[in-house]
């Protein structure tokens, strides 16, 4: 963020760019904070789906599992009580 100051030094960009502030200047400031944020959305989606799919995949483990565990006991001869 020290870059955008630096980037725009000779602009009042601390008190909201008052009427000094050149409009293209302006504009490109307003371009790069909307990039910045669709890219902070595109990262946390991206970050979302990933979890979600390990929970799915989390999920299938733990079924496939209860079912391993409830052949092994019927191979055994152990009467499981269901929940």
């Amino acid at each position: 963020m020290a870059d955008i100051k630096q980037e725009y030094k000779g602009e009042d960009v601390d008190s909201g760019m008052g009427n000094s502030a050149d409009p293209k200047n302006m504009q490109e400031l307003t371009q790069y904070v909307q990039t910045l944020l669709q890219n902070m959305q595109d990262k946390f989606q991206t970050m979302s789906d990933q979890i979600i799919g390990r929970i799915d995949e989390m999920g299938n483990r733990i079924d496939d599992l209860e079912k391993n565990i409830a052949d092994l006991m019927t191979q055994a001869g152990v009467e499981g009580g269901d929940k």
